[in-house]
Parts: structure tokens; sequence; C-alpha cells
């Protein structure tokens, strides 16, 4: 087989490559290696930033999203029993919207289908090769036969555990990580949201999130320690340390069924390059980053955006964009791994610190933190152009 582009990885941000080089007219063809069923049952978080309902928007992908997604002009801030609201809309003029990863690939696999675009499921034992040549190759298998698809170039849309990152030359490849001394119990409960916008409360018992996945459905988070095991967090535990740690005067939290409950680490992780001869990484096979900030499907889609126009550019003749996509792309990173690192420290209780009053002192300078966050129009507007996100 031949083709433009190999994408490797139907995630959202392979399938959102893959829409905008159909745009454009280029050939393409996507592996997986799970079947398309697990794909569609993946559930992840969809806190959208503004720039990525534009890009969603700008490829004709977004019917769905515009009737279905829940417009936020901000979000809630809060700590030592009192709420306080940062109003992106106000602020900075921008808009974040949750709509679940989950039904956005819905809505682009769907397209995909409707286009006949090429995408090869239950792809196993996917090998790139040759990619710092002028003819790179993937190998994969299906059905039990041995198949070779020859392309101009490979795009490692694979995630953390993919195939992709370990294929770049080790002699370049460097990579930072950060473990957090904390995890996400996350819930979702067939109960409509109390809130308007996402709520986040630092507790002396811990970081607690109101979200929410439709008008229907809430998404809640507790901050657990890492080695915590989920079968010592029943129901009601559940919701006795949501009430706990969200309760503030004149105010409900609604309960209502867990129909899916599980425990997340918290880490950083990002490699000195997403790029190799013409192997490129995007989303999470070259960078993760903790869910507070909501940057890790956003992150995903700001590479796939500037290397998909990269890509074109190239095509047009300038090879420039494309041999300048890893710096510029890690550079946006970077401001996103501070912004979700910041996010993190300031609203989780730091229980591993040994010495009491070292722990009392560093919760009393979060509260201070935050004070000042909330209390500084500059220091809410940073918040906002970040949350809200930055340029792609």
């Amino acid at each position: 087989m031949q083709t433009s582009v190999a994408i490797i990885g139907a995630g959202p941000a392979g399938l959102l490559l893959g829409h905008i080089l159909a745009q454009a007219g280029v050939p393409f063809v996507i592996l997986e290696r799970s079947s398309r069923e697990h794909v569609l049952g993946r559930i992840r978080a969809g806190v959208l930033e503004q720039g990525s309902v534009d890009i969603v928007a700008s490829l004709g992908l977004d019917a769905n999203l515009r009737e279905r997604g829940l417009e936020h002009g901000g979000i809630h801030l809060q700590y030592e029993g009192e709420r306080r609201h940062v109003d992106f809309r106000e602020l900075v003029g921008r808009t974040v919207t949750v709509y679940g990863q989950q039904a956005l690939v819905t809505d682009m696999l769907a397209e995909h289908e409707r286009l006949g675009s090429d995408i090869v499921f239950d792809a196993s034992d996917v090998s790139p090769r040759g990619t710092d040549g002028a003819d790179p190759v993937v190998g994969y298998t299906r059905d039990g036969i041995r198949h070779e698809l020859h392309s101009d170039f490979v795009v490692g849309a694979d995630g953390y555990h993919g195939i992709c990152r370990p294929s770049l030359p080790s002699r370049s490849l460097t990579t930072y990580e950060r473990s957090y001394p904390f995890a996400w119990l996350g819930i979702l409960a067939d109960v409509a949201p109390s809130t308007d916008d996402l709520i986040y409360a630092l507790h002396p018992d811990g970081f607690a999130m109101h979200s929410m996945r439709s008008r229907r459905v809430s998404r809640l988070y507790l901050q657990v320690e890492p080695d915590a095991s989920i079968d010592d967090w029943s129901d009601e535990r559940i919701w006795d340390g949501l009430q706990t740690r969200l309760g503030v005067d004149g105010w409900t939290l609604e309960q209502g069924p867990i129909t899916e409950k599980s425990i997340t680490p918290m880490r950083s992780f990002v490699t000195s390059t997403l790029s190799s001869g013409r192997l490129f990484l995007v989303g999470d096979a070259g960078h993760i980053v903790p869910p507070t900030g909501a940057k890790g499907l956003n992150s995903a889609i700001a590479d796939v955006a500037l290397l998909g126009r990269a890509l074109l550019e190239q095509r047009a003749g300038d090879d420039a964009p494309l041999a300048s996509y890893s710096d510029q792309a890690l550079a946006r990173q970077w401001q996103v791994q501070h912004f979700s690192q910041w996010m993190t420290e300031m609203l989780h209780v730091h229980h591993e610190v040994p010495d009491a009053a070292a722990r009392a002192f560093r919760y009393r300078s979060q509260v201070g933190q935050l004070e000042y966050v909330t209390g500084s129009q500059h220091a809410m507007a940073s918040l906002a152009e970040q949350y809200a996100g930055l340029p792609f």
C-alpha cells in the first residue's frame, strides 16, 4: 500500500489530523491497534478550549457539539468555605465547552465513515521503520496477514504507551517527567449537575472538583493517595467526601447513582523532541499533563492543528513549517505544563509533607495564593487566558 501520511492511532488526535488532510485532498491511512468498539468506548474528560472548538467548527464537525456541548464562561474557585467566580467572558472574552472526548471521537469517526476514509482497526504488531529516509514504511498485521504501508510521512498519535515514541532515535531523545503525590478518584453519576460552571475546591481533607458530562450526567473528583484502592471507596464514602469538600452555605450537591468510578495517578511528561526525519509525534505520544488545568485533549488538538498546517504547506513547497513543528509545539507545551503544574499545586493538599507544621504552613500559603488570584483582576485574567486556551 502507498499513501501520503500514515497515522498511527485512531484517538482524537489521529482522527482530527485525518480530517484536516481529507479536507485538503491529501491521502492518508489511519492504523489503530484496538477495535472500533473499543475506540468508541474509551471514556475521557472533555473540556474544550475556545481554540479547540474553533478548529472542530472549521472542519464542519461541530453539529453535535453545538447542540449538546455545555458552554462555560468561567470557573469557580473555592476555599475556606467560600466560592468565588472567575469570569472568562468578562476577563478575556473567551469560553470553554464541556463535550466528552468520547462524543467528539464518535462524531469524527462517523464523518470519516461517511467520507470513506481508510481506517484500519485491529492492526497488531505495528512497526514504523525507515523514517529517517525518503521511504518510511509501517508494517502491521491484520487477520493474520502481514501488510506494509509506504508513506511520505508517519505521524504517531498512539499515546504514551504507543510504538512511535520508542521508534525515535534514542540519541536524540530526552524525557522530562514528574510524578505527583496524589491521584484523582473520578466518578460519573446519573444526576443533573449542581453547578453552572466547574468548581475547583481546596479543602483541608483534599482537593475536590465538580464537573459535568451533560445536562443529566455529573462528573466529580476527589483527591486520594496515589496508592489508594477503588475497593476502599464505597459510593457512600465518595458522596460523603464530596459533600464535605464541596459544601458551602446555601448550596446543595445533588446525589445520584454512580455509574463509573476509577482512580487516576497524576504526572507530567514531556519528550525533548516531537520529530525525527519523517516521523512526528502528537498528543500523549509526546507529552502528558496532570488533569487539573484541562489541557490534555486541548494539547493534542493544538499539536494536530500545527502539524496539519505544516504538512499542507510542505506539499505546497514550503518545508520550513514542518522543520520547525517540534520546536513550536514544545514551546507551547511547556507553557501548558507550567499552568497545569501551578493549578495542581495550588489546589491539592500536600499530605506527603511529613512535618505537621510544614504541612500547615503550605496549606495556609495556598489559601493566600487563592485569595490573591481571586482578588486581583490581573491574576484572574492570567488564569482565564491560560484556561480558555493559548493561541494555536
